[in-house]
């Protein structure tokens, strides 16, 4: 509940804003996001570079995701889910003990799918079935991204809705389940103290980055072929209310689900430690008088059995008999991968018909990721397809190869410690670069172009003027609330080493560990990489400057809304050839699209372009939200 909270807050004073921004600026300006921000200032085109980078690294290990849930679809469709019950150690009956300590969906993700080491040191070689799903993830994404254009249009209704009906199917389904209420009410019972902790606002931020798709760049690729009287503003204000709106309903979902599966762990507590009790009784160590009052130990409520351990609270716990917490069993899994590939596929096993709702489960994910792959590849693509006409001409070719440059790059998430590093790069490889990204995106349009000549371009473009009080929350809100974030990042950085959680094979069990040093450097490395763009192309601008080959009144460009402000040199057109004075030279592929959609951009965007033909009429984007 507080963080629901928490993350509309930061929805409506940085999401809302910066969207529209970003929206206002490609719808503007016709071009992805090197072109738009060597538009607003060359000194600062640096900023699409990095969205570029920061893209690049997010597709690396987000096609491992798709590949697990590829992984998991596999096993779905045998005659019984691998991971319902504990498999048996070889020639003998009794079960594998790390799975007895564990559970088996827990056994089935750590050592079934990950094969994972104890820690990240520990490489170990390569998850042969992790090559293969990776394979398998990048095969798609790259057929996808070469045809999809084409292929694609009526596709994206169906990407567009499944999502949302399967959500509402497993909310029906969980609100028949015992125990949904309790994990519903355990998701609105704010806890206000967790608002305490930095790690919290980073991630409800990062959270509003990934679901609006801020920084990435595919945003402003996608507003690029708007119409420029498109009603930007309206599409800003609908896509963060869908999403939220989204956001309220996956949450349900996962609650119910897990309040179902707490429900089911916490019943089963119960009835393993009054089957103890009635053991002790028979060895005559328990007395009659301290067995609770039932015909059947199976049927004793939560309530009643919570009432009765606290009255022999001392005496069980002697016999290392623990208390059964509904509460403690709804905080455990509900984190990173362990929701998908551990809490929910547990609740799953429990459903009737379990390998239909694993089926549905894990298409979803997969469709998810999927659309959400083909906009963060959008990202990378488009402004360097814009901006460089050899690779425009190619981009067949181009394409293929930043696949296979993505598998090859992403075999370091597919070792036995490759999860490890997923969450490394999920932490810092874009996190806090898309913070420094949007701060400087908020610098170049807020600063150096001018809030009031952003909104004046704005005016021109749709006719009427925005609230005023963007203005403001550009220039100072969204920046001042980025920047304290950022510091504050880096501070806990500095004076909290960075920890990971592990699995301890021995233990079966997982345990905090710190990151050794290289791996510190490695995150280093990463933040900087990400962010290095930006000042290399600063200096690079200046020293052209001062070498005489531009002027520094270059810098300052007329207008994003004048049509003529576009020289030709510096990239395609997206709709309005004529009216600019320049022409678009198509490739092959482009010349043969004549319908298609771009599917879900980072976090949740859709955006449906239509081209009947003709090169005279406007393309325009449609943009709806994901999960």
């Amino acid at each position: 509940g507080a963080f629901l909270v928490l993350y509309f807050l930061l929805l409506v004073l940085i999401g809302i804003p910066l969207f529209f921004l970003e929206l206002a600026a490609g719808q503007s300006i016709r071009q992805g996001s090197i072109g738009v921000w060597k538009h607003i200032s060359p000194r600062l085109a640096g900023i699409g570079f990095a969205s570029c980078v920061v893209c690049s690294f997010v597709a690396l290990y987000y096609n491992v995701i798709i590949g697990w849930s590829l992984f998991y679809l596999g096993n779905s469709f045998r005659y019984q889910l691998p991971w319902e019950s504990c498999p048996s150690l070889p020639n003998q009956t009794a079960e594998v003990p790390e799975c007895v300590k564990s559970s088996p969906t827990t056994y089935f993700w750590y050592r079934v799918a990950l094969d994972i080491t104890d820690s990240i040191q520990d490489n170990a070689g390569l998850n042969g079935a992790m090559v293969g799903s990776l394979f398998a993830a990048w095969l798609l994404v790259c057929l996808a991204m070469i045809k999809g254009i084409k292929s694609s249009g009526k596709v994206m209704y169906f990407s567009s809705l499944f999502p949302y009906v399967v959500l509402f199917c497993f909310l029906i389904r969980g609100l028949l389940l015992e125990g949904a209420t309790d994990g519903i009410r355990f998701m609105f019972t704010p806890k206000l103290e967790i608002w305490s902790n930095m790690q919290v606002w980073r991630q409800a931020a990062t959270q509003v980055f990934f679901a609006l798709g801020l920084g990435f760049g595919s945003v402003i690729a996608y507003s690029s072929y708007n119409s420029r009287t498109n009603n930007c503003h309206f599409d800003a204000i609908l896509v963060s209310f869908i999403n939220f709106m989204t956001s309220i309903l996956a949450t349900l979902v996962v609650f119910a689900v897990l309040g179902f599966r707490a429900n089911v762990i916490t019943h089963n507590c119960i009835v393993d430690n009054l089957n103890r009790v009635l053991d002790l009784y028979n060895q005559n160590s328990w007395t009659l008088d301290l067995l609770p009052i039932t015909n059947n130990i199976t049927t004793l409520s939560l309530s009643e059995y919570s009432e009765w351990y606290s009255l022999h609270s001392e005496a069980l716990d002697s016999h290392g008999i623990q208390q059964c917490v509904l509460e403690e069993e709804m905080k455990k899994g509900v984190e990173g991968t362990g929701l998908a590939f551990i809490a929910f596929t547990e609740a799953i096993s429990h459903f009737p018909a379990s390998q239909f709702w694993s089926v549905l489960f894990f298409l979803m994910l997969l469709n998810l990721g999927l659309s959400t792959m083909f906009g963060n590849m959008q990202g990378i693509l488009t402004p360097l397809l814009d901006n460089f006409a050899t690779l425009r001409r190619r981009k067949t070719i181009f394409t293929v190869v930043c696949c296979c440059i993505g598998f090859l790059c992403g075999l370091l998430f597919v070792q036995r410690s490759g999860n490890y590093f997923v969450t490394m790069f999920d932490d810092y490889s874009a996190t806090l670069p898309l913070i420094v990204v949007v701060i400087f995106e908020t610098i170049a349009v807020a600063w150096v172009y001018g809030a009031d000549r952003f909104m004046d371009d704005i005016e021109d473009m749709l006719g009427w003027r925005p609230f005023f009080l963007y203005k403001y929350m550009w220039r100072y809100v969204c920046l001042l609330a980025m920047v304290v974030l950022l510091l504050a990042s880096l501070i806990r950085m500095c004076i909290k080493h960075p920890t990971y959680r592990s699995w301890n094979l021995e233990k079966a069990t997982e345990e905090t560990l710190d990151y050794p040093p290289w791996a510190l450097a490695l995150m280093v490395g990463l933040i900087l990489l990400a962010s290095l763009p930006i000042p290399a192309l600063f200096l690079k601008q200046l020293c052209k400057e001062k070498m005489g080959e531009r002027s520094a009144e270059d810098y300052t460009r007329a207008s994003t809304a004048e049509e003529t402000a576009l020289p030709m040199e510096e990239g395609p057109n997206r709709a309005d050839s004529k009216a600019n004075g320049y022409q678009r030279v198509e490739t092959e592929e482009e010349e043969e699209e004549e319908d298609g959609a771009f599917l879900l951009a980072p976090g949740g965007l859709h955006g449906e372009i239509n081209k009947d033909g003709n090169p005279d009429e406007e393309k325009t984007v449609h943009l709806s939200t994901g999960v």
